[in-house]
């Protein structure tokens, strides 16, 4: 499997340079040249443990890492290590909760990003260098970078986040991590803005080159690999507890990663007959999967942050299948969204967008009465994100298809939304207790990537 850039401007690569290249030099992103189909394998596949399913899913993808060493990376990350079991399923209600929360961060980005690290460590260690990963959140994915990077051989790892816009237990997961090649950036502006300056000073080359950087957001295609193993996993824990041969997936969504793993299980043959694109008020791709319309809005602040999104990274992948693959027309719309902040696609002639996705928006008002619904009948907390989704989800017929919603962290990590939610101080998980007695270390920038050049230049020297 060789890896191709949406822009056209790479040669096919292999799967080790793909993922140490992270955005593609072009400044499109890397995608494997085909989508395996493996539908055949399903049955035999729906039995393996968590780490061997991984395996069989990634081993599609990552053809120039010999098994045996792919193997190990996997059973490392997806072991004891791990800290919980890895995308349980558990029926709550109505709805199939795809738990993503039981890694070391509490966090969906868990799942990947601790195979990333471990796979960074593994292509350095034999390929020999050293590597500055550069990386931008909103919230959840810069701690579980940090904490699949931190203490790592030959390894240096950048964070930048929105200067009080994340909240104060993401910002306290990532800024107390005190080891040496870890490295806190706030910005003094939006999550936008941190993106903006990643992708910027990922595309200038001779900087990349020099500095060895490589990516950690979802840009970076192992990112999304990773993620695509665990829609197989939901799929075949629902079957075998309902007996359904079909499934619909929510995904609460803001930078189109998630959704996107979700899409390539799809076309691989797992037995999704829809996707549903689940976004708070900032809902550029619900507005995109209603009208054709890709634009820009006000971003607003709410209680999902990692939603708080305005330009979803991923949507360029989906973008160029959605097109057919042409990647010189695909520049030309993400050039035009560069100067216009929109681009357009026309649907098709009965009005649709896309028959994959459905779309929907969940306010905050929906999100805080989903998580109060659901502590008072069932017992159970769900994070704002999650809530999010399952206030999309219950809008939709389902016509006796379960509905399988990814829960994307532990609501201890919102204190003050389930606290608004449900009038009471429940939001609470030890290693997260223990975070507010720890010290800090963070650097706050302005919203120059000049400024972000120069602090990368001066830690690495």
């Amino acid at each position: 499997m060789e890896y191709v850039s949406t822009r056209g401007g790479v040669e096919p690569i292999g799967f080790q340079d793909a993922v140490l290249m992270g955005l593609a030099d072009d400044g499109g992103l890397l995608i494997p040249e085909t989508i395996p189909d493996v539908s055949g394998r399903l049955d035999a596949w729906s039995g393996l443990p968590y780490a061997d399913l991984a395996f069989e899913v990634m081993r599609q993808f990552a053809t120039d890492l010999p098994d045996d060493d792919l193997r190990d990376v996997v059973s490392r990350t997806y072991g004891e290590a791990y800290g919980g079991p890895v995308a349980p399923t558990v029926q709550v209600g109505p709805v199939h909760f795809l738990e993503l929360w039981h890694g070391p961060t509490l966090a969906f980005k868990d799942v990947a990003l601790q195979f990333l690290g471990n796979l960074f460590e593994y292509i350095l260690a034999t390929r020999g260098g050293e590597l500055n990963v550069l990386g931008a959140t909103s919230g959840d994915t810069g701690s579980a970078a940090i904490h699949g990077c931190r203490g790592r051989n030959s390894i240096r790892i950048f964070i930048l986040h929105p200067h009080g816009r994340v909240s104060p237990i993401q910002e306290r997961q990532m800024t107390t991590v005190l080891d040496d090649n870890v490295h806190n950036v706030a910005i003094e502006g939006s999550f936008d803005d941190c993106q903006r300056i990643v992708k910027a000073l990922a595309s200038d080359l001779d900087f990349k080159s020099a500095y060895s950087l490589g990516a950690v957001n979802s840009i970076n295609w192992a990112r999304v690999m990773a993620q695509i193993v665990y829609y197989f996993k939901a799929f075949f824990d629902v079957r075998r507890a309902t007996g359904a041969e079909t499934v619909r997936v929510c995904v609460p969504t803001g930078n189109f990663g998630d959704i996107l793993a979700a899409w390539y299980a799809m076309k691989m043959g797992v037995p999704i007959s829809r996707l549903l694109l689940a976004t708070n008020e900032n809902d550029i791709l619900a507005r995109f999967f209603r009208t054709g319309r890709y634009a820009r809005g006000e971003l607003r602040q709410t209680l999902a942050p990692a939603m708080d999104i305005q330009v979803s990274s991923n949507f360029e992948r989906y973008l160029f299948y959605r097109i057919g693959g042409d990647a010189t027309r695909l520049k030309g719309l993400m050039d035009d969204f560069g100067e216009t902040g929109a681009l357009e696609i026309e649907p098709a002639e009965d009005g649709v967008v896309d028959p994959d996705f459905q779309d929907g928006v969940g306010t905050m008002d929906d999100c805080l009465a989903v998580i109060r619904k659901y502590h008072e009948e069932h017992g159970y907390l769900l994070d704002p994100h999650t809530a999010v989704g399952v206030a999309v989800a219950e809008r939709c017929e389902l016509g006796g298809e379960p509905m399988v919603c990814v829960a994307t962290a532990h609501p201890g990590k919102f204190p003050d939304a389930i606290r608004q939610a449900t009038g009471e101080d429940l939001a609470h998980h030890p290693p997260i207790d223990a975070l507010m007695d720890l010290p800090t270390r963070c650097e706050v920038l302005p919203n120059d990537q000049e400024a972000v050049r120069r602090f990368i230049i001066d830690t690495v020297g």
